[in-house]
Parts: structure tokens; C-alpha cells; sequence
């Protein structure tokens, strides 16, 4: 046995001293059983590294043990065995130890098991093209061999050492270290005894410089609340109760179905009354009770994935497979999605693929070398922003990202994604100055694997998640941003209108006087209406950095800003376009949005705040009741100019058509109420108001106007029929062909 130490101890010097560094390139190689050739016949060799214990052993049963003997100035311990004494043992051997402290300690270990990630895994992923990955990567609860632990694994190129640190092992990054598997980049270990609420990260050596740090899993879906930022193994025992509406997804065609949005950030649209975060299960009751009771039919969620710093609204993602732990674990936010899916409101989600911050603990230099980032600032940072633009470019970065979209929309039944900040993505000049660029290989400023990635992305959420939505906020004229890649186009969706919302406000900020000479800041958007499948966004962005709420924007004194509002609202949900409003803006909250803080509820108690909301909901019902206002929201046919020319008094007219019906939409910008105005109409009979923003129930004048008015046989602005109104002032009115 002596000769076979010292024989050891001259064999295992070099690495012994690398076990020790923490630079060994494959511990499997060294730790564990194995075999050993002798002219005797088989013997075998067992290896533990153990950097606390006094004395170790190989317990079997209660009367039988293998003491483990320490190489002399080393924390190896081995053990030599015969044929017979392997045997006894068994492929998965228990490891114990007493440390200092005179505690005994025993483990089933880990470099017993053979990797439990298989070539075609690791192949796929080199590819791009795994899109499960986070079935692969990332720490999972699994039984080996009838054995109980968590694997761990994680890609990670430029190490020379990836090991598991947490409680588990007191943070100390030589107990478990990682086999890497061949060339992939792919480092992995299965820990018996571990389980679901465990803390763990990775401890990581770069290979060129040596340097030594600790980064968060890519892959965790569950990690501590903030400012702290431990992974914590997860494993989902959720029961979904939401059958019913996956069904109808399936078919779900959202080209023809209103969708009508309320855009909403968790930490602030209520909180509790000593101002604490409501977790995912109180949100959910008390939100999908307000949603149903205004008639939106989607809510959209302002990022939810894991982030350090409230003030990014969820921005700057640092766990993007993590629902962020303010409001509870992953399965409360499930519960969260269930609930909305069984009361038929579907759940958007504000994803960010743009860019990802620098925290010392994320993505960021993730394996010492620029892995998800380009290396070259001038590709691969954001100026503005200060954060890392992802590597388009680079297989495994585009599979992380899509996997990631896929994890929303099939573990957590999200119905679609909003993409945010895709004009940063397409254009390598976004924001930059000359020479502060790299134009692509064409000498052009469009980031082509940016592109690549887009319609990739949009063609696998299509296929795979059918009646899935990906709605791009692109801020630029880009061609067929929402048209399919077969025809050339990026593939999403749907694209945020962000030409209408700026001449919308703009026009609307004016004083009454001056929009005669704006009035084609209205007009304008039917030129382009149907270039893309759009939405007409009211967003966060447009009440935030002093720009003011939105009733703050109206001109006027209180009254008449609250008519602006309501016609704003109004002339939004009657355009051509699925819709979008941020919370509070429907009650008319006079401050900012802020973060920080719940909405001004107590504002509903107001007259003029209560008109306003009451104003929003029979909107709201009305777009869902009406077929006219949203079956052909992405067709010229839908849609039909009576008068765009009156800007003397500044009215607007048109028609929204259906198969089945027309509804004429009538819009008086000026406070001075029109009486006895003609309006041209299509068909003899009776129209009835079906809507006026100037009612008395929403805060408004109630102007006299007649409910009902027949069409007289007299051409007007080139319709065969019309009617004669008295328009209210700054209002607008719905009139609608009795059956």
C-alpha cells in the first residue's frame, strides 16, 4: 500500500498542484474510480478531493468502511481496492469526512456519473438550433440511477474551470469543479443530494488571464430578491387550470379580433397601503377584475425578467429565464397567467433582446471573454444606454435568445411578445456618430445578423406557438416590418405605430385655435396605415422624463383637458389599429409615472377623473361589440374618408366598415360646438349614437344631440345620402345604420 501512495503522489504531482490552482482542464479524468493496470490483474483507484477534512472515508453499510488516505501536502485523499472491494462498493459511492470542527459530513459524489448531456444536445446547441435549451443548461432536479440531485451546466468557451459553488459547499470553488464536454463549450456536473431551493452560481477561471469570479446562471429561472443576486434551483409543480383558453389559441386569428391592450408595470399600478409590493396571486385578483370591468382584451406587462434596479422598469434584464422575484416565484407568476387566461384576458410580455446590462454578476464578460457580447465596443456597446448589445452573429447567442422567447410562450403561456428597441437592432449606426461604427461587409449600416436573428426569432415563435403574437416597436420607416419572411419581411406580427402616436400628441398638445394649420398631422397616417399591421400605441414612454401624463399634454383649463383626453382616447380606439394605453392614463392621472409609487386611485372619486375612466370603458366595450372597429383593422377596406378636409373647423369623418356594418365616426377638435353640420352617409335610414365622448356620465357638456337621425336623400361629400348633427365641443360621436 506504501509503494502504491508514493507511486501515486510522483504520478498525480502535476495534477495535484492543478486541483489545487483550480486550473484542471478535465477533474473527471483524475477524481472518481477508476482502473488501474497491474500484473496482478484489475485493481482500482478512488479519488477525493477534500479541502476541509481532517480524515475521509468510503462508508458501505454500518460494519464496513474504506478509509481514504491523504496524498502528504495535498487535500487528495485516495483509496486503493480489489476486484472484490469495487464490488462491495457500487458505481455510486458515498464520500464521508470530518472536518476540524469534528463534524462528519457524507455525500453520495458526484464524479461518479458519466455526463448526463448527450452529443445531440450540445450539437444542436452549437448549431443554434436547440430550442430547448433551458431543458439543457442551467440547474435542474433530476434522479440518476435512482439517485436524487441537480445537474448543473452552463456554456463557457474561454474557461479553463467552471465549478458549482452555493451553501452547499461554503462558496468554495474547488470542491465541484465541471467536466466540459468535448468542444462545445458546455460544462456540466450532476450533485447527488441537492434539490429545488438551493442557492448555487458558478465560480469561473478565464483561461488566458486566470483571473477567478463568480457569474449568476444564464439559464436560472428563479433567483433571491434584490440587491441580492444568488441562482436558486427551481422546479415547477404547477397545475395549469387554463385548458379552455390554450384550446381556442390555437385557432386564434388576431388579425380579425380586437386587441385592445392595457399596458401595465406590476411595482406600481397598485401596492398595499404602507406602500409594499403586491405579490403575483394579489395582482392577479385585483387586476383581471379592473380589466374585465374596462373591457381590455390583453394586458402587457412591462419586463418581468429578473433585474438589480427598480428604476429600469425591468430594462436591464439580468435573468432573462427568471420571473423576477418582487412579486414571488415562478409558479406564483404562473398562477398569475392562469388566472387572466381563465376570466379570457390574454397576457403580453415586454421582451428585451437589444441589450443587457454590465452587472459584474450577468452576462457581461461572461466566461472572461466577450461570449454574448461582441468584443469591439463599436459593435457591441450602447452608447446611450450603457449597457452590451448581444452577438448576433454567433450561434449559440441566437439560440439562447430564442429559446428564451419560446420558454415564455410555452412554460408560462404568455400569449405574445412585444420586442423591445428593434431600431437599435437593425441599424449599426443606431445612435452613433462616424467612426463610432463598423458598417457590414456590403459597407452598409444594417446589422445583417441582427436581421438573420429577427426573422429566425418570428419564424420559430410562428411555427412553433400557433396563434403567438411578436409585435415589434421599430421606430423607423423599415420596410415590411410585419410582413412574413417568405415575402421578405422581418415576420413579427404586428408593429407599434410609433408615426401615428408622435403626430397624434403633437397635434393634441396644440391649443384649439392653431390646429387648423396641423390638420394634416391627423390625415397623414392613412397615407401609410396599411403598409404594416400596426398598433397605435399610448405607451409608458409618453409620461415619463418630464415629458407629463397625458392630460397634462392637453391644452386648455381642466375641463377642456379632460374633453382633449376623452377625444384623444376615442380617436384612437376608432382608428384603423389594434390598441395600446398605459395604466392610469385611462382615469387621467394628472402626475407622471413613477415607479416608485402606486397610481393616484383615489383620482377615480373625481368627476372629471371618473368621466374620463367611464369615458375609456365604453370605449373599450364598444371596440369589442362592433365588428366594424377591428375585423379589418390591417386593410384599406376597413376604413373610408366622408370629409379630411375640413380643417377650417377642424373635423374629421369617416366611415369603419365590416362585412356587416359601417359605423360612422364623426371628431370635433375645437371647443365651439357645430350646429346643424351635414355629414355625407352611405345608406337610407336611421343612425343611431352609439357613442358621444361629450356625455354627462364622462364629464362632458351634453351638447343637445338627438339619438337617433334620419338619412335624407341628399348627396354630401360623395355619399349618396346624409344627415344633419350638432356636433359637441372637442368631442367625438359614433353614429350606427338600425337593423
Amino acid at each position: 500500500m506504501v509503494e502504491r501512495l508514493v507511486e501515486q503522489q510522483l504520478v498525480l504531482r502535476h495534477d495535484i498542484e492543478r486541483l489545487a490552482q483550480g486550473c484542471h482542464h478535465d477533474p473527471y479524468g483524475i477524481l472518481g474510480l477508476h482502473q488501474l493496470a497491474t500484473l496482478s490483474g484489475s485493481a482500482w483507484v478512488v479519488r477525493c478531493w477534500l479541502p476541509s477534512a481532517e480524515a475521509a472515508w468510503l462508508p458501505v453499510d454500518e460494519a464496513t468502511r474504506f478509509d481514504l488516505h491523504r496524498i502528504e501536502g495535498s487535500d487528495l485523499f485516495i483509496v486503493f481496492l480489489e476486484e472484490a472491494e469495487k464490488q462491495i462498493l457500487g458505481p455510486h459511492f458515498s464520500v464521508a469526512w470530518q472536518e476540524s470542527d469534528e463534524q462528519v459530513h457524507s455525500v453520495v459524489s458526484p464524479y461518479s456519473f458519466v455526463p448526463q448531456i448527450g452529443e445531440l444536445d450540445t450539437h444542436l446547441f452549437s448549431e443554434g438550433r436547440h430550442w430547448h435549451a433551458y431543458n439543457m443548461l442551467g440547474a435542474k432536479p433530476m434522479k440518476v440511477d435512482g439517485i436524487s440531485g441537480v445537474r448543473f451546466s452552463v456554456w463557457a468557451p474561454a474557461a479553463e474551470r467552471v465549478s458549482v459553488v452555493g451553501d452547499f459547499n461554503g462558496w468554495h470553488g474547488l470542491r465541484h469543479p465541471m467536466r466540459v464536454l468535448g468542444s462545445s463549450g458546455v460544462w456540466e456536473i450532476f450533485i447527488p443530494g441537492l434539490q429545488a431551493g438551493d442557492l448555487y452560481k458558478f465560480e469561473i477561471r478565464n483561461a488566458q488571464s486566470g483571473r477567478v469570479f463568480t457569474k449568476i446562471d444564464p439559464f436560472v429561472q428563479s433567483m433571491e430578491k434584490r440587491p441580492d443576486t444568488g441562482c436558486l434551483v427551481y422546479e415547477t409543480s404547477y397545475q395549469w387550470q387554463d385548458q379552455n383558453w390554450q384550446s381556442k389559441q390555437q385557432s386564434y386569428d388576431w388579425q380579425k379580433s380586437p386587441i385592445n391592450i392595457y399596458e401595465v408595470h406590476l411595482g406600481s399600478w397598485q401596492r398595499t397601503d404602507d406602500g409594499r409590493f403586491l405579490n403575483y396571486a394579489e395582482i392577479a385578483h385585483r387586476l383581471v377584475e379592473y380589466v374585465k370591468w374596462m373591457g381590455y382584451t390583453h394586458i402587457e406587462l412591462l419586463p418581468i425578467t429578473e433585474h438589480p434596479l427598480d428604476q429600469s422598469w425591468g430594462y436591464q434584464t439580468t435573468g432573462y429565464f427568471a420571473p423576477t422575484s418582487r412579486f414571488g416565484t415562478p409558479d406564483d407568476f404562473r398562477y398569475f397567467v392562469d388566472i387572466f387566461h381563465q376570466n379570457d384576458i390574454g397576457v403580453f410580455l415586454d421582451w428585451v433582446p437589444a441589450h443587457f446590462p454590465k452587472d459584474e454578476f450577468g452576462l457581461g464578460r461572461f466566461d472572461g471573454s466577450a461570449l454574448f457580447e461582441h468584443e469591439d465596443s463599436r459593435l457591441g456597446e450602447h452608447q446611450d444606454w450603457g449597457t452590451y448589445i448581444f452577438n448576433f452573429g454567433r450561434n449559440e447567442v441566437r439560440n439562447f435568445l430564442i429559446a428564451n422567447a419560446l420558454y415564455w410562450l410555452k412554460e408560462f403561456h404568455i400569449d405574445g411578445l412585444r420586442v423591445d428597441a428593434v431600431a437599435s437592432m437593425l441599424y449599426l449606426d443606431y445612435s452613433r456618430d462616424d467612426g463610432q461604427w463598423l458598417p457590414n461587409k456590403y459597407g452598409g449600416r444594417e446589422n445583417l445578423e441582427a436581421i438573420d436573428f429577427l426573422k429566425e426569432l418570428n419564424h420559430e415563435v410562428h411555427s412553433q406557438c400557433p396563434g403567438a403574437t411578436v409585435m415589434a416597436e421599430e421606430s423607423t420607416s423599415w420596410p415590411m416590418v410585419s410582413r412574413p419572411t417568405w415575402m421578405g419581411g422581418l415576420g413579427f406580427s404586428m408593429k407599434w405605430n410609433m408615426g401615428w402616436m408622435n403626430d397624434t400628441l403633437e397635434y393634441f398638445s396644440k391649443e384649439t385655435v392653431f390646429r387648423a394649420y396641423h390638420h394634416s398631422e391627423l390625415t397623414f397616417s392613412q397615407m401609410y396605415a396599411y403598409s404594416e399591421n400596426f398598433i397605435l400605441p399610448l405607451s409608458h414612454d409618453e409620461v415619463v422624463h418630464l415629458k407629463g401624463s397625458l392630460i397634462e399634454k392637453m391644452p386648455g383649463d381642466d375641463w377642456q383637458r379632460a374633453a382633449n383626453l376623452r377625444l384623444l382616447l376615442s380617436y384612437q380606439l376608432l382608428h384603423p389599429g389594434k390598441k395600446l394605453l398605459f395604466m392610469g392614463s385611462e382615469f387621467a392621472q394628472w402626475q407622471e409615472w413613477s415607479e416608485s409609487k402606486a397610481l393616484d386611485w383615489h383620482l377615480c372619486d373625481q368627476p372629471l377623473n371618473r368621466g374620463v375612466q367611464l369615458c375609456t370603458r365604453r370605449l373599450n366595450h364598444l371596440y369589442r361589440e362592433l365588428p366594424a372597429l377591428h375585423e379589418r383593422d390591417f386593410i384599406s377596406e376597413g376604413f373610408q374618408w366622408i370629409d379630411c378636409h375640413d380643417y377650417e373647423q377642424s373635423i374629421l369623418s369617416f366611415l369603419r366598415w365590416s362585412e356587416q356594418q359601417h359605423l360612422v365616426c364623426v371628431f370635433n377638435f375645437t371647443q365651439i360646438p357645430r350646429e346643424h353640420y351635414r355629414i355625407g352617409v352611405p345608406s337610407t335610414g336611421r343612425y343611431q349614437v352609439v357613442f358621444n365622448s361629450d356625455d354627462e356620465q364622462f364629464y362632458g357638456s351634453e351638447w343637445l344631440l338627438e339619438g337617433c337621425f334620419e338619412a335624407q336623400e341628399l348627396p354630401w361629400m360623395n355619399q349618396p345620402y346624409s344627415i344633419e348633427l350638432s356636433l359637441p365641443p372637442l368631442a367625438s360621436v359614433v353614429l350606427m345604420l338600425e337593423q
